[in-house]
């Protein structure tokens, strides 16, 4: 059977055996173990019962084994282009999402984006979410998200210690405040989290949410997340994940278990993405 189609009926079934149980979906995760230090979860809400169908795919992701790093195609020669799947298989990405939302010029990042001496934007925008990997220095913590607000956290001051720094729209600031009143407005959201041991969390809501609703079942769910900041919403927004036998595509929502994009639409070319690789 294919990746897809078995996806497909776990998703069915997890959720007629947590009914049956009486078990509340707001407390389940299921994970799967890809790689040591790499686990990808799903979490299934059906509709009913005042709150809507919701479906989300997490990749936990521990820094202490994964590397995070950044791809940029104002760094790379011929890297314009590129979905997250054609990123990965580049640069040789476990796996790849968006870094975030990109101006009109489909190049420059909003918000202040640095990948070493690389700065794609040098502009700090209002935004207070930061997030921050590839230490300068042994002994610093290998990734964090940070509140920019907060005392001690000056951008200047995440800059001194990390050699890749990206500034994004808060979705939930440290220690798990949401930070979105309710709206009526949803779409697909591809986001990056960060929880209490401080592993990253990638971050694709496959059924449209506003992001109120979003924070309150990922803070609600057992995730342990700290904060979150937003990468992107709508068609633009994927996530593309292959280690070993596994390979799984999700574009605007839309997902193909094989990864081969053939049952998906046009993938919308992403000018910077944050990927990962294993640690020697």
């Amino acid at each position: 059977m294919p990746l897809r189609c078995r996806w497909q009926q776990w998703g069915v079934l997890l959720v007629a055996w947590l009914l049956a149980a009486g078990v509340a979906t707001a407390e389940t995760v299921q994970w799967r173990s890809l790689a040591p230090g790499l686990e990808l979860g799903r979490y299934v809400r059906p509709a009913g019962a005042g709150a809507g169908e919701m479906h989300l795919v997490v990749v936990r992701v521990d820094p202490a084994r994964w590397d995070l790093r950044l791809g940029l195609a104002s760094e790379i020669d011929g890297a314009d282009g590129l979905s997250a799947r054609e990123w990965a298989r580049r640069l040789g990405f476990a796996a790849a999402i968006n870094a975030g939302m990109f101006a009109t010029d489909a190049l420059t990042h909003i918000g202040y984006l640095q990948h070493r001496g690389h700065v794609n934007n040098p502009r700090l925008s209002r935004y207070q979410s930061v997030a921050a990997f590839c230490p300068k220095k042994s002994g610093t913590v290998p990734f964090r998200i940070f509140d920019v607000d907060a005392p001690g956290f000056s951008l200047e001051q995440v800059k001194a210690r990390y050699n890749c720094v990206v500034q994004n729209l808060r979705l939930i600031k440290r220690p798990g405040q949401n930070r979105w009143d309710p709206q009526p407005k949803t779409w697909v959201e591809a986001a990056l989290g960060e929880d209490r041991q401080g592993r990253a969390l990638m971050i694709f809501s496959r059924t449209p949410q506003s992001m109120h609703d979003l924070n309150e079942a990922l803070l609600a769910l057992p995730l342990e997340i700290v904060c979150a900041q937003h990468l992107e919403g709508g068609p633009e927004a994927q996530l593309f994940v292959s280690v070993g036998d596994f390979s799984l595509e999700i574009v605007g929502g839309y997902e193909n278990g094989a990864g081969t994009g053939a049952l998906l639409g046009a993938a919308w070319p992403l000018p910077n993405v944050i990927g990962i690789v294993a640690r020697p």
